[in-house]
């Protein structure tokens, strides 16, 4: 059995979830599955190079446009240790 890992959410992911989530409905029915994925130890989306840590960049459908992954939501976030995850960022494109 793997570990719960924790989910720290930054001050900047709060703000920019809590604007996104008054123009867009469902975003944090969208997010939900990759918070799930992270909490199971699963590693979702592209590692992203030269950074100097593990961070990874996830690409997110927004079900309130019809735009698919390429225009929905980025996920940036960052691996402490083997049981704790930052959530840097969200932000839609």
């Amino acid at each position: 059995e793997t570990p719960q890992v924790e989910l720290i959410f930054s001050g900047e992911f709060r703000s920019r979830l809590r604007a996104l989530a008054k123009r867009y409905r469902n975003v944090r029915a969208d997010l939900q599955p990759l918070l799930d994925e992270l909490q199971s130890g699963e590693l979702s989306g592209d590692q992203v190079p030269n950074t100097g840590s593990t961070v990874f960049k996830v690409r997110l459908k927004n079900s309130d446009t019809q735009r698919g992954k390429s225009g929905g939501y980025r996920v940036i976030y960052q691996l402490r240790g083997n049981t704790c995850i930052l959530l840097v960022v969200i932000y839609s494109k």
